[in-house]
């Protein structure tokens, strides 16, 4: 009886974590402006970003978000061979797993018929890999240890996790890479590929990106 007391009390913890994750509110952010070039769409449908802030200073790009969403250029198309790559820091840990990173494929995107592929991870040392069709999501990878990933201990004194993510699109075979190391290759024909390439950035993250760009 005891043991199934515990056991008992262990999944009523497990549940209400579950819940407030799903309930954490967005962090308050004073935002609203873009770079030069830049758009957004957040995931409440918004093309606009208050309570997000967003800087770019040399080239690298801040992002301090309550919403989470994502960012493009919309010129900055991939299709046929190509690889979109850029180095990513998250600056302070986040109260729960929070996930970042690189999306492929967008079409619509300013639309409801929206689509992307996108590969995250996050500071547990784990990725995703995603896919969007207008408001349904569904993954692909589900969430996997990755083992490339450098620093990613919230614990740790000083805390900032730097990893450079790539996506190589191939004629037959897309890769997904963290620090050069491919940890997951699928069939193209699994994978959105043409279209629009940019970041996304969830809820409630400081995250910085450097070095972001498409190369043919």
């Amino acid at each position: 009886m005891r043991v199934r007391y515990t056991a008992l009390i262990f999944a009523a913890l497990a549940v209400s974590a579950a819940a407030q994750h799903q309930h954490d509110p967005d962090t308050s952010v004073k935002g609203g402006k873009l770079p030069a070039g830049w758009q957004a769409r957040l995931d409440n449908g918004a093309t606009t970003i208050e309570g997000v802030a967003l800087a770019e200073d040399k080239g690298a790009l801040t992002f301090t978000t309550g919403p989470a969403g994502i960012y493009y250029k919309p010129s900055m198309k991939g299709s046929g061979n190509y690889q979109v790559s850029g180095t990513f820091s998250q600056l302070k840990p986040s109260a729960h797993p929070e996930a970042y990173g690189l999306f492929i494929g967008g079409t619509d995107l300013d639309k409801p018929t929206q689509r992307y592929t996108y590969f995250l991870v996050r500071q547990d040392g784990k990725f995703l890999i995603k896919s969007r069709d207008g408001s349904n999501t569904k993954p692909v990878v589900d969430w996997t240890l990755a083992a490339p990933m450098k620093d990613a201990d919230p614990a740790k004194q000083g805390f900032k996790t730097s990893n450079e993510l790539a996506v190589r699109v191939q004629a037959d075979t897309v890769s997904f890479l963290i620090g050069g190391k491919e940890v997951k290759s699928l069939p193209r024909a699994q994978v959105t590929t043409d279209g629009v390439a940019g970041i996304r950035v969830n809820h409630n993250l400081n995250v910085q990106v450097a070095g972001f760009d498409l190369k043919k």
